[in-house]
């Protein structure tokens, strides 16, 4: 009896939590005793580097099996490799030669884990008749319909790890620090990084800030006797009446420009206003390296082997989620073209600049009365 092929693929950015997701795929879809009440084997392929695997197979397959996987979940990045390769760039259509080589490579479905960029890919094929589930995958946590995605937590723990490194040097000298983190259009991985790390200041993208603001809150702390002060800035946080930082021309497949510079430029503001020593850092890919918390490896699994059930049950052209603490799925289209950003009134201050400061609600103390 023929087996059925599954393949799977990591797209985009690489960070934690993608090779325990790969393992739970291959142990959920290998194993035995669940085989007997779906009534189907499995096969299991790896496709390397994202979906450029797809469009150039010679040598992107592999197969993949429960012992070659075994220890992958300990591990940071991705085995399978990745890139940001576009088969519907505009520029360069590829589409064609990927559902080709599909049907070529006789995969009877797909697990892509990756992000927006990485699943709106996936629902144009899903659109055209491919089995295909997702499995969401990135640290700035923008995708919509899932409260996590994978490597958020791990690069939040980087975050707390390298600030904390920074307070030793700050404090020594009476500096500031500006830290610049990833994220794009989402300002979760400096809100929560900066909350993690006790930061001072945090900007976002979702609340253009007053550098005079800025200033006043450094002055203001110095005057009450701080030593020295962090800030943590988001890639795409911009000022009041600015625009976002670039830091290369030019596009990606995607069409993303590369964000970067804000906290230097805002490390020369302060400087130069405050008169304070100040230092800015871009913490760039660190936040993407390093092996995947506990955390991400337990989310990581439990969303490999929903991606499975998603298939067993053909419950096709799906993204698996966890919402209110439960794992569930929702369709490609309710999560491609939108984004999940902080929401300022509930979850920032924007008078500090800074996480928020009161937590229990109006509903929740009216409950109390």
């Amino acid at each position: 009896m023929r087996k059925n092929r599954i393949g799977v693929l990591t797209g985009g950015g690489d960070c934690a939590g993608l090779n325990p997701a790969i393992k739970w795929v291959v142990k959920t879809a290998l194993d035995e005793r669940l085989m007997v009440g779906r009534r189907k084997q499995c096969e299991v392929v790896g496709i390397r580097d994202g979906w450029e695997g797809l469009i150039n197979i010679e040598s992107s397959i592999v197969p993949l099996n429960a012992n070659i996987v075994r220890t992958w979940d300990r591990y940071g990045g991705t085995m399978l490799g990745t890139s940001r390769t576009n088969p519907y760039n505009l520029k360069n259509n590829c589409s064609r030669v990927v559902l080709t080589n599909i049907e070529k490579l006789e995969l009877d479905s797909l697990v892509v884990i990756g992000g927006d960029d990485t699943l709106s890919v996936a629902l144009k094929l899903s659109q055209e008749g491919v089995k295909i589930v997702g499995i969401p995958k990135t640290i700035d946590k923008d995708l919509c319909e899932t409260d996590y995605t994978l490597g958020f937590e791990t690069a939040v723990e980087v975050i707390t790890e390298e600030v904390d490194r920074l307070r030793t040097t700050a404090g020594s000298h009476k500096r500031i620090f500006v830290v610049e983190t990833m994220g794009r259009d989402a300002g979760w991985l400096a809100l929560e990084g900066g909350e993690s790390s006790g930061a001072f200041i945090i900007l976002i993208p979702e609340c253009d800030f007053s550098i005079e603001r800025v200033n006043a809150l450094v002055t203001e702390a110095r005057s009450a006797g701080t030593r020295y002060e962090i800030i943590v800035v988001a890639e795409g946080a911009k000022p009041i009446g600015g625009t976002q930082f670039i830091r290369e021309t030019g596009e990606d497949s995607f069409g993303h420009k590369r964000l970067g510079g804000i906290a230097e430029l805002l490390a020369a503001e302060i400087q130069q206003s405050t008169k304070i020593e100040t230092r800015s850092i871009n913490l760039s890919h660190l936040q993407r390296g390093g092996t995947p918390c506990a955390y991400d490896r337990r989310m990581g699994r439990y969303f490999g082997i929903a991606a499975v059930d998603l298939l067993a049950h053909n419950e096709f052209g799906m993204m698996v989620c966890y919402r209110n603490g439960k794992i569930t799925s929702s369709p490609f289209e309710n999560v491609i073209g939108r984004m999940n950003c902080v929401d300022i009134e509930t979850q920032y201050d924007v008078e500090r600049y800074n996480g928020r400061h009161t937590i229990i609600g109006k509903e929740v103390r009216s409950r109390k009365v």
